[in-house]
């Protein structure tokens, strides 16, 4: 049962993934807030009229209303907050990273390969009583054949997959765990790549926002290691990995080489979210920006 689906073509803001609604509700919920933050079932309760709710259906629905809201934040204790109230660039142990792992049937989600199985490891609370929390574990039907090197790579079969649902069964619950969250991932390009053509695919939303990859975090904090594959970096922090190549295994591999990364970040001087953002960009990047800023072959006109 899904109860929060988005809008078609809404906009998706990525603290995780989700719509912009508008309207009267909006601002009472933001009045609310005023007061402080908020549990999802106080939400439910005071905004919407429900008094007795079930947790995950008035997380849904507080998701729904208030994810894609850029006045609101959803804090690593799962309550909504005015951004005003947290800083308008979090502090690293407010945030909760939503680490995303997926598995799928080739590398280009544009030549109609599709996710065969997404993992979604939660880590929050992290320099205090943090933890680490698989939230979301499923295998996708693909509605195409599986290639056999991906099936020796991933064990995973088409006979394991006739009978799983399509993405589009799945799409509303994952743009619940991801509301409020930082999308995390190690090679974040490809997996949000592939989450964000399959979301579009299956509700016509459109990611934007944060995302944290590790694999970058780690090139600028172990600039001694010569590859920054998860096997290499997990190797380097003494983590194991006990099923490579499966999205709840690698994606639990990746969370705990981000809580590492941010204990070396940490030592770099970084406190919030947009210092973890700076970090993140390649040396190179920032070159090539300040060539396009420089380099103007043409002047601009104005008109």
């Amino acid at each position: 049962m899904h109860d929060a689906a988005p809008r078609a073509g809404a906009a998706v803001n990525m603290g995780g993934v989700q719509t912009r609604p508008t309207g009267t509700l909006i601002d009472k919920a933001l009045e609310y807030l005023e007061r402080g933050p908020a549990e999802s079932e106080g939400i439910a309760k005071k905004i919407l009229g429900l008094k007795r709710a079930p947790g995950l259906v008035a997380d849904r629905l507080a998701a729904a209303l208030l994810g894609g809201d850029p006045r609101v934040r959803r804090m690593a204790d799962g309550q909504w907050a005015l951004v005003k109230a947290v800083g308008t660039s979090p502090a690293i142990g407010d945030c909760a990273f939503a680490v995303v792992d997926v598995e799928t049937t080739g590398s280009s989600p544009a030549r109609g390969d599709r996710i065969i199985e997404i993992a979604v490891v939660v880590l929050s609370g992290w320099g205090g009583d943090g933890r680490i929390e698989v939230v979301y574990d499923e295998l996708v039907n693909p509605g195409r054949p599986v290639p056999a090197p991906v099936a020796g790579l991933t064990r995973i079969t088409g006979d394991l997959l006739k009978d799983r649902p399509g993405f589009s069964e799945l799409a509303d619950e994952l743009l619940t765990l991801l509301a409020g969250r930082v999308f995390t991932a190690h090679n974040a390009r490809f997996d949000w790549g592939f989450l964000a053509h399959e979301l579009r695919r299956a509700r016509d939303v459109a990611l934007t926002g944060t995302s944290i990859c590790t694999v970058r975090l780690a090139r600028r904090l172990i600039p001694g290691l010569k590859s920054r594959s998860l096997d290499s970096v997990t190797r380097y922090f003494g983590i194991e990995i006990e099923r490579r190549h499966r999205a709840r295994d690698d994606a639990l591999a990746t969370a705990q080489v981000l809580s590492r990364l941010l204990d070396l970040a940490s030592e770099h001087g970084a406190k919030t979210l947009g210092d973890l953002e700076c970090l993140g960009r390649s040396r190179s990047q920032g070159r090539k920006r300040r060539k396009r800023r420089t380099a103007s072959p043409t002047p601009i006109q104005e008109i």
